[in-house]
């Protein structure tokens, strides 16, 4: 109880050293800048970009299952004869399965036509199966299921870019908050050592202070106010620094606003987080870097499917059921499809097979080379969740140590200040321990801003900032 109670009187002391203009500002949270960057920030736009294009790969990808309309017109005529024509229109369907669906019609004639063909008007409904090569898998099947793998990793990749993103900007926003109460502190304590000056000055025209007072308030004023001109130097570039995340819906960027502040309530909130492992755990399952390498080696295990099918002979069989005029059969029966058909085997086979085997053997290897990538990705995962997660417990307990020296020097300097009064103590003490004081102050922001990097870079490192 006694620590929180002085854990809220150093809160509402940093609050009191803010400047006094603060009063007429309004904060600007974190939470509302994430909430714009998400919104408006090209890198968030690029990264849907990236998203959509995969769709738009899968879009073309279905392309090879399209039904195709093939046209074979061919004329001949000379010195008066007509020696062909050709008129074959074909219509070829697609499908998920190892089979072609084909329909064709046949417009033939001719004094010198190729006995091969029919003449006159004809028609044909038939299939293309493959029966060894392409019978599991062919290569629009397997540009289809990595077209959709992919689309599934784009949403991985669009998760990594802002996952990346949102670190930057939260470690760019606490260090705003942190460069905002260095430089209300120093506000502060150039406007206690203003007033010190006035008082000394006073104590020294009615004789009751020496030049050495005056000198040494003066120097102390002098440190104050070069050191708050370094800090308001580095508010600005802060201020600057968070203005690159700053954007309109029309894509057009915009300054932080001079009345913005940031929440320094929040920012001076130790919170308490998951175990170590909770993040390990969840970062197996959620982070977006191990998901991609999931789906890479998913798309490669297909190509080595692909590849197999290298390894068998190219067997496919053809037939056509065929009739007189446009599709007018006269009767599907047996008498009629064993007098009215087309029929064929292809068979193609290389006697060594060894482009086969050595595709074949290239996509396992890549399988075996992603495998180890992912382990050796998961296995950096985990200790930097570990490096990170130490990181941020360190913090908290040196939080915890210069929170107790802050007040030790509070009290010594509030002490040296009665000492003063009574006459005990001199100018030169007082501003050593009013430096003192300062120092730690400095130094317990400095360490916030670092408590605030190293707890957001725990969920970074886990993938879960999004």
């Amino acid at each position: 109880m006694y620590n929180k109670v002085w854990f809220l009187i150093i809160i509402l002391f940093l609050a009191i050293a803010m400047p006094s203009i603060a009063q007429q500002k309004s904060i600007f949270s974190a939470d509302e800048f994430i909430r714009l960057i998400k919104q408006n920030h090209p890198v968030v736009k690029q990264a849907n970009i990236v998203v959509s294009k995969a769709q738009a790969e899968l879009l073309s990808t279905k392309g090879n299952f399209d039904p195709l309309l093939d046209i074979d017109a061919t004329r001949k005529t000379f010195d008066g004869k007509n020696y062909y024509n050709y008129y074959n229109p074909e219509l070829i369907i697609p499908t998920l399965l190892p089979i072609d669906i084909k329909l064709g019609l046949e417009d033939n004639g001719g004094t010198y036509i190729d006995p091969e063909y029919t003449k006159d008007k004809s028609s044909y409904v038939g299939v293309e199966v493959a029966l060894a090569k392409g019978f599991l898998i062919d290569k629009r099947r397997a540009a289809l299921k990595q077209a959709k793998i992919f689309q599934q990793q784009s949403e991985q990749e669009k998760k990594i870019i802002i996952n990346n993103i949102l670190l930057d900007a939260y470690v760019d926003y606490w260090a705003w908050a942190g460069a905002y109460q260095q430089y209300g502190i120093f506000q502060r304590f150039l406007d206690i050592a203003n007033n010190r000056l006035r008082l000394v000055r006073i104590g020294f025209t009615n004789g009751e202070r020496s030049a050495m007072d005056t000198i040494e308030a003066y120097s102390q004023w002098q440190s104050y106010q070069m050191q708050q001109a370094e800090a308001s130097v580095k508010l600005a570039n802060a201020a600057l620094q968070l203005s690159n995340y700053l954007w309109q819906s029309e894509s057009k960027g915009y300054q932080l606003s001079a009345k913005a502040i940031p929440d320094t309530v929040q920012f001076a909130l130790i919170t308490s987080s998951l175990p170590v492992e909770n993040f390990v755990s969840q970062s197996s399952q959620q982070n977006p870097i191990i998901k991609s390498y999931q789906f890479k080696l998913n798309s490669l295990e297909i190509e080595r499917r692909l590849k197999f099918q290298s390894l068998l002979p190219y067997f496919n069989a053809k037939a056509n059921a065929l009739s007189k005029g446009y599709y007018q059969p006269k009767g599907w029966d047996a008498n009629y499809l064993e007098n009215n058909y087309k029929w064929g085997l292809v068979f193609k086979m290389p006697l060594f097979i060894r482009e086969g085997r050595g595709d074949y053997k290239k996509a396992q290897l890549k399988i075996k080379e992603a495998t180890l990538e992912l382990n050796n990705k998961q296995w950096q995962v985990e200790n930097k969740i570990r490096s990170y997660s130490n990181e941020s417990s360190m913090l908290q307990q040196q939080l915890s140590t210069i929170q107790t020296i802050f007040i030790n020097y509070q009290a010594l300097l509030k002490n040296e200040e009665l000492k003063f009064a009574q006459g005990e103590s001199s100018l030169f003490m007082i501003n050593s321990r009013e430096t003192k004081l300062l120092e730690v102050a400095q130094k317990q922001i400095d360490l916030r801003v670092k408590y605030q990097k190293a707890k957001y870079s725990v969920e970074w490192s886990a993938g879960l900032l999004n």
